[in-house]
């Protein structure tokens, strides 16, 4: 079982490494005990591609929220479709749901951060949690200036919520280089991204952006550019991501 002592180790190993490089160091360290986190956004399409063409032993798994926009569901047919690849589906616990919405309503999360906050650990967190209970580490599709709450992501991370190594390939990339690389490899991709979408999560607290504004102001912009996190990434000294 790895320990945060694992991860300067880790970094001193993968200086200057690809992202290739980095996917393949990770299933040969983490054989059988590491996996792949697609949001379906265009860095983790940019890493399913990866995991595919070089046919790693990465399984690859997303979280299903029940309030997607209709254009990620078709996203996932046609990425399994592409790459011949399974992509498990985790789903909230519908009873933790039905909770919830009895509780504070079906809309709950425009009520206060404290309630958008429990919407996402119960559609998003824990499914995550259960889809990590056999790893090692994870691989996610974090990149360093994504918006206000990832100004400075590194390859790889201790995720302490989890207990395990966070893998990012994409830390040093930047959204040129990730649309560079969709094209040269006719990777598949959210249409709503060309419609103004750079961040795309649940329907009902994502919208359009204007060109140069922060990567992450079309998420639950209702609330203060720091809160707009959903708790999937904890950052060291516990703020989220």
């Amino acid at each position: 079982m790895p320990q945060p002592e694992t991860v300067p180790a880790l970094l001193a190993e993968l200086d200057g490494a690809s992202a290739e490089e980095v996917l393949a160091a990770a299933a040969g360290r983490f054989g059988g005990r590491v996996a792949f986190a697609s949001s379906l956004g265009l860095e983790d399409q940019v890493l399913t591609a990866m995991i595919a063409e070089a046919q790693l032993d990465i399984p690859i798994f997303t979280l299903d929220t029940g309030r997607l926009y209709p254009e990620t569901y078709d996203l996932i047919a046609r990425t399994k479709e592409r790459y011949g690849a399974t992509i498990h589906v985790y789903f909230p616990a519908a009873g933790d749901v039905e909770d919830m919405v009895d509780a504070g309503g079906v809309n709950l999360f425009r009520g206060s951060i404290e309630a958008r906050k429990r919407c996402c650990e119960i559609r998003k967190v824990r499914p995550l949690r259960r889809a990590q209970i056999e790893l090692d580490a994870w691989i996610c599709g974090l990149r360093s200036g994504q918006g206000a709450t990832r100004q400075k992501v590194e390859t790889a991370e201790w995720d302490a919520a989890a207990g395990m190594v966070k893998i990012n390939p994409l830390a040093a990339w930047d959204e040129a280089r990730v649309w560079d690389y969709v094209r040269a490899h006719d990777v598949p991709y959210n249409p709503l991204h060309d419609a103004g979408f750079p961040s795309i999560g649940c329907a009902p607290c994502t919208r359009a952006v204007p060109a140069g504004e922060d990567a992450r102001s079309g998420r639950w912009w209702w609330e203060g550019a720091a809160q707009r996190e959903c708790g999937l990434h904890q950052r060291a000294g516990g703020a989220a991501s």
